[in-house]
């Protein structure tokens, strides 16, 4: 009897399962955390490339490049500081930033309050047809800006779109050569980007409004709330992660803005809509001034750093 309660004990030892060591179970349960972790990288690896052939390594170039006196061609001499100086001093680099600065106006704060506006009407009245509206809309910031560019040049010229209807309702005398005028040239300039920017403000908006509690809406239509009380009080506090990618897109969109000011003025007509980015060209590919253009790329993006610093801090600001 006894024997047979010792055979039985040994083979219920033998079926029990083995406890492992405790490092050994850590062991194993951080295995699958580590390989996952590797997994991600890899998938990260290609673009990560890309930005660093592309992004990073040309940035360190122009950073390097700034401290030479170099006309991209001959031998390079060493320059320590001066390109920052003469850039820093130069009135023609003040005067471009104002210009980009304005355009800030039209690229950033225009695009957002029309984003803003037809996010309202198309979120609230969802009817036949709008995805019609919202691809339309969406249309200009999907064509190149240089084919942008060049159709709104032909839209301004003389004989364009905008002075023939202008014309047509008896306004002659508004009509000018937009492109060509002191005045107006840069606000023109601005309008394209008004124009090519708004569709992408409105489908960050529509797409933070889909997130929006419902609830929200209708305690405030329950408390008397109409279509614009129900903007400010639930809409607009619902989208200020969205206003923040915005307003950052389109102030770096403004600050390096180049493919339009180039195709339909070309910084003119004098220098009134000559910005930073056109300057850095003229500078490098006309001057032969490539040190001079990488430190004006360096202070630039600086500047563009330092916007989206504050764009940051100003809407955890208004969220807190």
């Amino acid at each position: 009897m006894a024997s047979e309660t010792l055979t039985t004990n040994m083979s219920t030892e033998e079926k029990r399962p083995k406890r492992l060591p405790s490092a050994t179970v850590a062991r194993h349960r951080h295995r699958p955390r580590r390989t996952s972790r590797w997994r991600g990288w890899l998938y990260v690896l290609p673009a990560f490339a890309v930005y660093l052939a592309f992004v990073i390594l040309p940035g360190l170039q122009a950073l390097y490049l700034s401290f030479w006196h170099w006309d991209g061609v001959g031998p390079a001499t060493p320059a320590g500081l001066d390109n920052y100086t003469q850039v820093l001093s130069d009135p023609q680099l003040r005067s471009s930033i104002a210009h980009a600065a304005l355009l800030i106006l039209f690229f950033a704060g225009l695009p957002i309050i029309l984003g803003l506006l037809m996010a309202a009407v198309l979120a609230r009245h969802e009817r036949r047809g709008s995805t019609f509206f919202k691809t339309l809309f969406f249309l200009p910031h999907v064509v190149p800006l240089v084919a942008v560019g060049i159709t709104w040049r032909w839209m301004y010229a003389d004989n364009g779109v905008i002075n023939s209807w202008l014309r047509a309702i008896g306004l002659e005398s508004v009509t000018r050569a937009w492109l060509g005028d002191f005045t107006f040239a840069l606000p023109a300039v601005g309008l394209i980007g008004t124009w090519a920017l708004s569709g992408l403000c409105m489908v960050l908006f529509l797409s933070g409004a889909q997130k929006i509690d419902p609830s929200l809406y209708e305690a405030a239509r329950l408390d008397g709330a109409g279509a614009v009380r129900e903007f400010f009080a639930v809409t607009l506090p619902g989208l200020r992660g969205e206003i923040r990618v915005a307003m950052t897109v389109t102030v770096i969109a403004a600050l390096a803005s180049f493919d339009i000011v180039y195709v339909t003025t070309l910084g003119g007509p004098g220098d009134t809509t000559t910005v930073p980015s056109l300057l850095i060209y003229r500078l490098a590919f006309s001057v032969g001034k490539v040190g001079q253009a990488s430190a004006l790329g360096i202070v630039l993006t600086l500047l563009i750093g330092l916007a989206v610093i504050l764009i940051n801090r100003f809407v955890r600001t208004q969220e807190s």
